[in-house]
């Protein structure tokens, strides 16, 4: 393509904004358009759960960029707009107010929604779902203290939630319909300590929660909390009342325009189809974050992502496959929370046959713990949960990367300093 072609970007978050600087950064000097639904410049999501919602001036703390990035970059930022139609014959995209953009490619950011529970839809008053900053100024209005706060889904937004609605003094439950929290992603020995972590922070942690019912009750004082909003009653016959309700039980990828333009999606998670280079099944279409269906070459899997990382790796992904430049090398997976006082960093994703060896005490009552869960096979490093030990994990990460087995005895035995130790796994692996 020539360096004057013009480029759209649908979706404004975090990917589309990275996308756009990234094209910059590599050389293109022609127009780009940045599209997005909402009224707010790009933000990060991963403040929303906390920061966001424990002051009311956390805006600055999420942008992606600085107010005046857009216009020096010349880049076309265009917010409360919606992109309505793709004709992929004539490479246009239609917008709701009727004009009709042309471009050379089009990237795909349009990320997803949460997903809702049908018994207690969004609009509904004191009903909150969490996927925008204006989600998460409502729900920081609600938080006072003492309110009675059920959180429904216990993957890492529910905690997150949880978490500061506790910090900040509401009374909380989460329910969680899995046996354990985030079986998905840890061992269970793991999710055991995660559990009573909670647990001790004053959560009222309710696993293999079944909703029977759920019962709304409007107030003529919305400032009343003796009589409960909310009643909502499990399948052990249980009743929980509650104020405030936080329903967190995943995300839907928006793919609407995709499929509108004809685009092959994923049968099996739902995403947009992209090859390394985020080119979708429209060689002038691309698509990026948490739309987007990828083969992970360090996992040997398809799977689609909602990460911080993968939002900002396969935008420059995506940015250098637009102007047919060679796509950065493939990251390993990695993930974070901050939740009850710790810091936790993942690399990879649990896999069968998988053999755990633990760096550090696990604790649930120190204030601080540090740890380091390693999943193996025959030595090498698939899987990684640390707690509290970010730098330690970044030590560990070449391994993970390339492959290179450890001495799984000399790594948990905390005596022994880690960054020899990693140093000599590599030194044996060059010289086998």
């Amino acid at each position: 393509m020539a360096d004057a072609d013009p480029i759209l970007i649908i979706g404004a978050g975090q990917t589309g904004a990275v996308a756009a600087a990234t094209l910059r950064d590599l050389g293109h000097a022609g127009p780009i358009t940045l599209i997005g639904q909402e009224a707010h410049a790009p933000y990060e999501r991963p403040p929303l759960s906390k920061a966001v919602l424990q002051t009311a001036d956390a805006h600055g703390q999420t942008a992606v960029h600085a107010g005046d990035f857009y216009e020096q970059q010349r880049i076309t930022l265009l917010t409360g707009t919606e992109a309505v139609a793709i004709n992929a014959a004539d490479r246009t995209v239609r917008l709701a107010d009727g004009r009709a953009l042309s471009y050379s490619r089009c990237l795909l950011a349009t990320g997803g929604r949460a997903r809702e529970l049908p018994s207690l839809p969004r609009g509904t008053p004191g009903v909150h779902y969490i996927r925008t900053l204006d989600d998460a100024a409502a729900l920081r209005a609600g938080l006072t203290a003492q309110a009675r706060v059920a959180v429904i889904g216990g993957g890492f937004l529910g905690l997150e939630v949880a978490s500061t609605a506790r910090a900040l003094g509401a009374q909380v439950t989460v329910l969680e319909s899995a046996p354990r929290l985030l079986e998905r992603v840890l061992p269970p020995a793991l999710s055991d300590w995660l559990a009573e972590r909670a647990r001790r922070a004053g959560v009222d942690l309710r696993l293999g929660a079944r909703i029977v019912r759920s019962d709304w009750q409007p107030h003529a004082d919305a400032s009343v909390t003796q009589q409960a909003r909310f009643a909502i009653e499990l399948q052990d016959a249980a009743a929980i009342a509650a104020d405030v309700v936080v329903v967190a039980i995943g995300l839907v990828p928006d793919v609407a325009l995709a499929a509108q333009a004809g685009l092959a999606l994923d049968p099996a998670n739902g995403g947009i189809v992209v090859d390394e280079a985020c080119r979708s099944s429209d060689p002038y279409i691309y698509a990026a974050g948490d739309c987007a269906s990828q083969h992970r070459r360090h996992l040997n899997m398809v799977l689609r992502l909602e990460s911080w990382q993968n939002a900002n790796e396969q935008a420059r992904a995506a940015a250098a496959g637009m102007l047919g430049q060679p796509a950065p090398a493939e990251p390993y997976p990695w993930f974070w929370t901050d939740q009850y006082g710790c810091n936790v960093q993942m690399l990879g994703l649990p896999q069968p046959d998988l053999v755990y060896a633990c760096r550090g005490v696990p604790q649930v009552q120190v204030e601080a713990p540090k740890f380091i869960w390693l999943g193996h096979r025959d030595g090498v490093p698939v899987h990684a949960i640390a707690i509290n030990a970010g730098g330690d994990l970044r030590q560990l990460r070449v391994l993970f990367e390339q492959g290179i087995p450890i001495d799984t005895q000399r790594y948990a035995d905390e005596s022994v300093a880690l960054k020899p130790l990693v140093k000599a796994s590599q030194q044996n692996a060059a010289a086998s």
